[in-house]
């Protein structure tokens, strides 16, 4: 068999990457001195890495996160804000993924919510899990278009199944009686199953009330299937009076902006 004619098998395989490992070898003189094992298990490595690569970028781009750039190891503790560095640390790791435990994000508009939430959703996703970022209010409005289309059901599938759903402006607003039930619905089939993280201004105290308090008669379930099992991360400033937004932190430059 020629070489060519391995060449060819190999992307026919879709071993593409290996293919082209396999032609760097052959015109590298240094590779006759290592031997045939040693030369096949590179092929294989640098072709499992590829595929690894591949399944990364699918499920971050599946996954919507709203800032694509978000990475724990840019979180900033320096610019005044509480945050345990050993929790997040270890939330990093997703052993909260494995669990089945949620998150609770909470804090000031502009206080770092979301990209906190990306950069564990990004990791989430370097463990191969599958991961969904929403803004509630587009998912309701998502799911109310899909009951008028009969495609609920199949709505549903798209945030019941993620190992790890992230929901932004939890409870920004009140929800009306028939998003109570879809929001219900979502939480109670992923309940003790799979993990959620909520981001959201609203401190626990006033999450019932948000909820539609005791005129809701889901208030109870739906609170009852989220909180016993999740993890606090409240974004407090050390100064009230000197607090900076997240969002001047990261964002352009002033002079760029003008």
């Amino acid at each position: 068999m020629t070489n060519e004619a391995t060449r060819n098998k190999l992307i026919e395989m879709r071993l593409s990457a290996m293919a082209n490992a396999f032609d760097a070898q052959r015109d590298d003189p240094n590779m006759s001195s290592i031997s045939f094992d040693d030369r096949f298990g590179l092929l294989v490595d640098i072709e499992y890495c590829q595929r690894k690569n591949n399944a990364l970028h699918r499920l971050v781009k599946r996954a919507g996160l709203e800032q694509k750039g978000a990475n724990i190891n840019e979180i900033d503790y320096s610019s005044g804000r509480k945050l345990n560095r050993d929790l997040i640390a270890r939330l990093a790791s997703c052993e909260f993924v494995r669990e089945g435990r949620n998150i609770f994000i909470t804090g000031a508009t502009g206080s770092g919510k979301t990209f906190m939430a990306c950069a564990f959703g990004y990791e989430a996703c370097r463990q191969f899990y599958n991961t969904k970022f929403v803004r509630l209010p587009d998912l309701l409005i998502e799911l109310e278009m899909a009951r008028e289309n009969r495609t609920f059901t199949k709505s549903m599938l798209k945030y019941t199944k993620p190992a790890l759903l992230i929901i932004d402006e939890w409870l920004l607003l009140k929800p009306s009686e028939s998003e109570q039930k879809a929001i219900f619905e979502i939480l109670h089939r992923r309940s003790g199953k799979s993990s959620t993280i909520f981001c959201l201004q609203y401190p626990s105290s006033e999450w019932y009330e948000q909820l539609g308090g005791l005129a809701n008669p889901l208030t109870d379930s739906i609170l009852d299937r989220i909180i016993h099992n999740a993890y606090t991360i409240d974004i407090r400033s050390s100064d009230p009076h000197k607090d900076i937004s997240m969002r001047e932190i990261y964002g352009l430059d002033k002079k760029l902006s003008r």
